[in-house]
């Protein structure tokens, strides 16, 4: 049985535009993600979907990808502690790296079209960073392990370190051009595009230029209403709990998301958390609200 291609995993065509390559993405992210679907399957399915979208959202990418030979993957993940790699750490790295270089050695010799030549020389890396950047830009140093390929055809490995600058604004899935800092060849040289990915962040969840996050609340502030200032990666902002807020209830805060010409908006969702029962006068509370309130959670079903 032939393998499943991107274009299967997404449900498109090989002529899809990218209009209907991103419609396909989210339909299956909004179907899969992990907020949504649960269990081990979902969760493959949507690493799937993730990385079918990585490379044909990508004209170069998909160009490679659909090339009917083998081309040059260069693909990485840069460890900002141990430098910048082709493959992950582990058994058989060097092997890999070399496999990378041959075939980029192969499709060097066998093409004397400068602009296909150009094409291999370009690498393409992923680069985390954390959201904090996307509000006030950072830098990143770099340490870059290049190939360079000689008129003979033999491959040169240089070391280097290169600073980064992230600018204010990022968004993650964006691409920052490194130019000249790909492959160098002896009629080509090749830019490195550094895919950014946010750090995975113990509050906020980025989506576009939105952000997302859970906002536990007690009882009594969302059935009485209350302003709490709430921090963000912006600076504090007041934010009022309207009475008799639901829990699940979202609330926008418009302009506190990604910074832009357009921010995007901050939406807090409501989590309503019943505090433990630990002293007489607690449970006594208790009692006289079950007491002196007809609210029947369960009316609906009969009960």
């Amino acid at each position: 049985m032939a393998q499943a291609t991107h274009y299967d995993t997404l449900g498109v065509s090989r002529t899809a535009s990218n209009d209907e390559i991103k419609r396909a993405f989210r339909k299956l992210a909004r179907k899969y993600h992990p907020d949504v679907a649960k269990g081990p399957e979902a969760e493959a399915t949507f690493k799937k979907v993730n990385e079918a979208y990585d490379v044909l959202k990508d004209p170069e990418k998909r160009a490679a990808y659909d090339a009917p030979e083998p081309q040059p993957d260069f693909s990485s993940s840069p460890n900002w502690e141990g430098g910048f790699g082709f493959s992950h750490p582990g058994a058989g790295d060097m092997r890999d790296f070399e496999e990378i270089l041959r075939n980029f050695q192969g499709a060097h010799r066998h093409t004397s079209n400068a602009g296909n030549n150009r094409r291999f020389a370009d690498q393409h890396a992923r680069i985390n960073v954390p959201l904090d950047a996307a509000y006030t830009g950072a830098t990143r140093k770099l340490t870059l392990q290049v190939p360079h390929i000689t008129q003979n055809g033999e491959v040169v490995i240089t070391e280097r370190d290169i600073e980064v600058r992230i600018p204010k604004g990022i968004l993650e899935g964006q691409n920052i051009r490194l130019r000249g800092e790909g492959v160098k060849a002896s009629d080509a040289i090749g830019d490195l595009y550094l895919e950014v990915h946010f750090e995975p962040h113990p509050v906020y969840r980025p989506e576009g230029r939105d952000l997302y996050l859970e906002l536990p609340v007690t009882p009594w502030e969302a059935a009485l209403g209350h302003k709490i200032v709430l921090p963000t990666p912006d600076g504090k902002v007041d934010l009022k709990i309207p009475k008799n807020a639901r829990n699940g209830q979202k609330l926008r805060l418009k302009g506190k998301g990604l910074p832009s010409s357009l921010p995007g908006d901050l939406y807090a969702k409501l989590l309503i958390v019943n505090p433990p029962v630990v002293s007489k006068k607690e449970a006594e509370l208790y009692e006289a609200m079950a007491q002196e309130t007809a609210f029947n959670p369960r009316r609906a079903m009969g009960g």
